[in-house]
């Protein structure tokens, strides 16, 4: 795949249309007047049919789960087809983020990691119960595992527990950088089982529960003030002996089918990942549209800045990075249609270049445009802010040096 073919050109440029009538006027609220961004997805989940093809797609996926049967030859066929849904989720993705990365984030959280987690390892009865309204972004979902000690170390340096009483659990602890953490109606929360055995912390099973807004002991926290991505809420979570039935623990068993909830977890880093790429394209794409007209129309010494070497060899390098993070989309896309999943280091390997290359064009866009650059009604100056955010979440560029290393060790 080198190109985007008829159809996805279609569906881009309807979106471009949407963002410009339902997104561009909204900036304003979502980025500086504390304004949540939800009706703006709902509306292009309404508009789109999106709302529709997430219950058809719902349908599907849950007559599967109760049936025990496989996906068809011909429904991969036609998941799959010139690019296939990969493409169809990740236009938006890189459409928005040209305009509002942080829109993106919450829906991303929300629709793919939270109802995807539930999709994957829920029974029936807790798909129908929380999976559909995030599916159709009706409601608003959180993805709960970061804690404030165990940032990087997300899994082994988790302190929050979850210990049986009775016929239920209940759970302590805390979770921070919580995207849709201050208004989620539905979180999918990561926990140490607490059995009483004294089994090392680091060594202990990780279940996957499913909380509701309001339920007694929890705590959601207001948004919290960042850099950037400021029209994606983030915030913290507090459980104090919150008490949940069976029927709240992901899957109502703790037998560690695939993995338990540490493969769960890894399994929705590749994803999340995979997501970052189309994220930066869009945000490269954006820099480096808005670098060109300026470097045309900015005159220094009686001639266009673009005249000049060095603003050349700036557009030259973005147009580099834009081509280089596209391909890396494009093969992501036609894994995906080929029905290959990418392996935890492949993820890492797009997610790293992408992010570098995403926060190094937005600052040299805002060092492109000088002064200008550097205020917001020139526009790179956010893009700058929410593309840093690329290299920290989803796992730091550390992070992912470390899952890419050792998986080229192992060979």
């Amino acid at each position: 795949m080198h190109d985007w073919n008829d159809d996805q050109l279609m569906v881009r440029d309807a979106m471009r249309r949407f963002i410009d009538a339902e997104v561009v006027p909204h900036i304003d609220d979502v980025e500086h007047n504390g304004v949540p961004p939800y009706d703006i997805i709902r509306k292009m989940y309404s508009t789109f049919g999106m709302d529709q093809m997430a219950r058809d797609r719902f349908k599907k996926q849950l007559d599967r789960k109760i049936t025990g049967t496989a996906e068809t030859a011909e429904e991969r066929a036609e998941r799959a087809g010139d690019g296939g849904a990969a493409a169809m989720t990740l236009i938006p993705i890189i459409e928005l983020c040209r305009h509002c990365p942080g829109i993106v984030t919450s829906m991303g959280v929300s629709v793919g990691l939270a109802a995807g987690t539930i999709m994957k390892g829920g029974t029936p009865a807790q798909m129908e119960r929380w999976g559909l309204d995030l599916l159709t972004a009706e409601k608003v979902g959180a993805w709960a595992i970061t804690e404030p000690n165990s940032g990087s170390d997300a899994l082994g340096g988790m302190t929050t527990t979850a210990r049986r009483d009775g016929d239920e659990y209940v759970i302590n602890g805390s979770k921070t950088w919580i995207t849709n953490g201050p208004y989620a109606d539905t979180i999918v929360l990561y926990a140490k089982l607490d059995d009483g055995s004294g089994t090392p912390m680091r060594q202990r099973p990780v279940l996957t529960f499913v909380l509701e807004k309001g339920m007694a002991g929890l705590e959601q926290s207001k948004p919290l003030r960042k850099m950037g991505l400021h029209s994606s809420p983030t915030g913290e979570l507090f459980l104090s002996d919150v008490r949940v039935g069976k029927d709240y623990l992901l899957g109502e068993t703790e037998e560690q089918r695939g993995g338990g909830g540490r493969e769960s977890a890894k399994a929705n880093f590749v994803t999340e990942r995979a997501g970052v790429a189309a994220m930066a394209l869009g945000v490269i794409e954006e820099c480096l549209k808005l670098s060109i007209e300026y470097a045309k129309n900015r005159v220094l010494w009686e001639k266009p800045i673009g005249d000049f070497q060095l603003i050349q060899l700036k557009l030259a390098k973005m147009e580099v990075a834009r081509l280089n993070v596209e391909n890396l989309v494009f093969r992501h896309i036609e894994m995906s249609a080929a029905g290959k999943d990418m392996s935890l280091a492949e993820a890492s390997a797009l997610k790293l270049y992408s992010a570098q290359a995403a926060t190094e064009v937005a600052m040299e866009a805002v060092q492109l445009m000088g002064g200008n650059g550097y205020t917001a009604e020139y526009r790179v100056e956010q893009l700058a802010r929410d593309a840093k955010v690329f290299q920290i979440y989803a796992g730091t560029d550390e992070i992912q040096i470390t899952h890419i290393a050792k998986d080229l060790l192992r060979r």
